[in-house]
């Protein structure tokens, strides 16, 4: 167990003073009395306070008191009776496990308490009320915090704090540098739990925001080539994922979103580099992508454009056709 006041020397005497007010609101989550302060608190300080998360994992009861405020809240999931106020404390809470997600020294232990876990009944929830929204989508984002770095450069656009109110766009970590790195043990982790079905439910029936995250998520998993192995390893997890994808372009067509979109598409296009995946999807891909749908939409999206010609071409690769140039079923 490390001692608070072994962290490092800071240069300023201000930076002194700041650096003893987070030992002392990291004290305080101890107590239910000044916790929701603290909790608030922490927050702010997560991004300017570079080893926040060594301290919060090795201090103390710190760790049990993050986890006690998200169980406190599974009484408010069902029957859904979330009000703002416990959404936004909570998501403080999710904010500061967000934090200890991204370190590097605190990202493995992180995953081998399973601590996500404790997040998944918030993902299950469907209520499209606003204060289950933000608590989804900081769920979600504890999930991209633990496991892919860089989240803005991996083709996430920047998502604006008028996406959230302040105290969940602090939470959900998701307005700025969100840092994550692309570890196998984070996918073999995900693997292990019920992530896949959780953020297909959220494709099928979020928010645009939601939706375009959970994406992202399934999105990295695909590109691991175990994810990929493993989604196409049965027809149910395929089709399943094909279906809920269809359902997205079908919606996309009607509510374009050219950031939803560009995932969607990277999606379709790492299921074609599965020989299997590829036969299926010659039946299965929605016309949209191969007409001109979404060409207002891409206009000025060169990547997402590419992609998609990609994925065409993966797709007419290899086809039998008859002497007319028609593609002949499979045998």
């Amino acid at each position: 167990m490390h001692s608070l006041a072994t962290a490092a020397p800071v240069p300023t005497a201000l930076a002194q003073v700041d650096r003893e007010k987070i030992y002392q609101w990291i004290n305080e989550l101890s107590s239910p009395e000044t916790r929701e302060n603290a909790l608030l608190e922490l927050s702010k300080k997560r991004e300017s306070v570079p080893d926040l998360a060594p301290m919060l994992w090795h201090s103390f009861g710190t760790i049990a008191a993050l986890l006690q405020e998200i169980v406190n809240i599974y009484p408010s999931i069902n029957p859904p009776t979330l009000t703002a106020h416990q959404s936004n404390r909570v998501c403080n809470a999710l904010a500061l496990l967000q934090c200890v997600a991204s370190h590097p020294e605190t990202r493995s232990a992180f995953l081998a308490a399973h601590i996500p876990l404790f997040l998944y009944p918030f993902l299950h929830t469907v209520s499209k009320t606003r204060p289950f929204e933000y608590l989804r989508l900081t769920s979600l984002g504890v999930i991209v915090e633990t496991g892919f770095h860089h989240f803005g450069q991996a083709g996430l656009e920047l998502l604006t704090s008028s996406d959230l109110p302040t105290l969940a766009s602090q939470s959900a970590g998701i307005t700025g540098a969100l840092v994550k790195t692309d570890e196998q043990e984070v996918i073999n982790f995900l693997l292990t739990t019920e992530i896949i079905p959780l953020c297909l439910r959220i494709m099928e029936s979020g928010s645009e925001l939601s939706k375009t995250v959970a994406t992202f998520i399934l999105q990295k998993i695909l590109l691991d080539d175990t994810g990929l192995a493993y989604i196409c390893q049965t027809y149910e997890r395929f089709s399943h994922v094909a279906m809920i994808l269809g359902k997205m372009v079908l919606q996309l067509s009607k509510e374009p979103s050219a950031r939803l979109l560009k995932h969607v598409v990277r999606c379709y296009l790492r299921l074609s580099d599965n020989p299997r995946a590829r036969e299926a999807l010659r039946q299965c891909l929605p016309d949209q992508l191969k007409d001109t749908t979404f060409a207002q939409v891409l206009k000025d999206d060169t990547t997402t454009k590419r992609w998609l010609a990609q994925l065409v071409k993966n797709l007419q690769e290899g086809q039998v056709t008859d002497p007319r140039g028609i593609p002949l079923p499979p045998q």
